[in-house]
């Protein structure tokens, strides 16, 4: 997996080879086994059941790094954080900070585009509890490798969504641009902001699930605090 995600040339390409991936057994057991047997409201749609690519501009200057697809969000969908609760929210936010030009994301040909910006998950296929094991982190991280280093050269701002997202950037950090990780690690928190030499900035998000969005750990408010940051830092208008 490692050789075919060095030789993606473009996007599309490594689109391509993503949503071709059986390297993670249970990964592979899970995701095609929740699209077989589908949720009762979505019984009568075909399911992705696949790896989920990226999605975004290829020129963007922003990233949003999640954990993996839901289970009847992007596995059924096909394209990340499209058709659960968590894009909901997720879209809102960048539609109000200019970010995407529709406030909701419900399928993959509904028109949405986003604005300097692209959205990529550091585990591509759903994993069981949405709880992907460290192992299984690490052989995905190849296709997060690649697709940082292919919009590496507009690439200003990381925007981590969740404790596991930040910690699979640091490795990104040495594979892609050479960059030693800071030790210690620094810590996640809502509102963190890591900042490196030639490196993206990082900057720390609450992830947008329900547990969170439900119980008001995160407000729409504070997700519009850091899209403007983000902005800010990434010289976004």
């Amino acid at each position: 997996m490692v050789a075919r995600a060095a030789r993606a040339t473009d996007l599309a390409d490594l689109d391509a080879a993503v949503a071709d991936c059986f390297a993670c057994p249970r990964l592979v057991d899970w995701r095609e086994e929740v699209a077989r047997t589908k949720r009762a409201a979505f019984r009568d749609q075909e399911y992705w059941g696949r790896p989920v690519p990226g999605f975004g501009d290829p020129a963007a200057r922003i990233a949003i790094l999640g954990l993996a697809p839901a289970a009847h969000g992007g596995n059924r969908t096909g394209r990340i954080f499209t058709g659960d609760r968590s894009g909901d929210v997720l879209f809102a936010a960048l539609h109000r900070a200019g970010l995407a030009n529709q406030p909701t994301s419900v399928a993959a040909d509904d028109g949405l585009t986003l604005r300097q910006t692209r959205i990529f998950a550091a585990v591509r296929c759903a994993p069981p509890d949405n709880k992907p094991t460290p192992a299984e982190r690490d052989t995905c991280a190849p296709w997060l490798h690649r697709e940082v280093a292919l919009i590496r050269p507009t690439l200003q701002v990381v925007v981590a969504l969740g404790a596991f997202a930040w910690a699979a950037w640091w490795p990104v950090l040495r594979d892609v641009y050479g960059h030693r990780p800071p030790s210690p690690r620094p810590s996640f928190g809502h509102g963190a902001h890591w900042s490196g030499t030639a490196v993206p900035e990082l900057l720390g998000c609450y992830h947008v699930s329900q547990q969170n969005t439900f119980t008001g750990r995160l407000t729409p408010e504070m997700l519009d605090d850091v899209f403007a940051r983000a902005k800010r830092l990434a010289g976004v208008d």
